[in-house]
């Protein structure tokens, strides 16, 4: 049975969330999703199933809905850091979800190390 992109992109996804879930220790997980039009991510308190912030593309604040680039990514990365600071959070685990961490996604987590985040 031939794997398809959509299963090696769930098996990349399980594999990244249940290394996460196995070392957590109490660290809330910043979660990356991105589409073939916009970018969001999640600061997200697995032990009570809260998201303690967000930022994306499609918030009007920003006025890059619709726009998927590095650019983009990396002010989202920015506004996350920002926002978790404002949340009272310092270190986090990055959970790419089944992307691979290069381009958009290493973007995006550059930019929120730069903006403080340990991770």
């Amino acid at each position: 049975m031939a794997n398809t992109k959509q299963k090696l992109f769930q098996k990349r996804r399980l594999r990244v969330r249940n290394k996460i879930k196995k070392t957590a220790n109490g660290r809330p997980r910043l979660s990356v999703h991105r589409s073939n039009k916009n970018i969001s991510v999640q600061l997200i308190d697995d032990a009570n199933g809260v998201t303690l912030a967000s930022a994306s593309t499609l918030e009007k604040d920003f006025g890059l809905a619709g726009t998927n680039n590095k650019d983009a990514a990396t002010k989202i990365g920015a506004a996350i850091a920002e926002r978790a600071k404002a949340a009272g959070i310092e270190e986090c685990y990055f959970d790419r979800g089944g992307f691979i961490f290069h381009g958009k996604v290493k973007a995006l987590a550059d930019a929120a190390r730069e903006g403080g985040l340990k991770f």
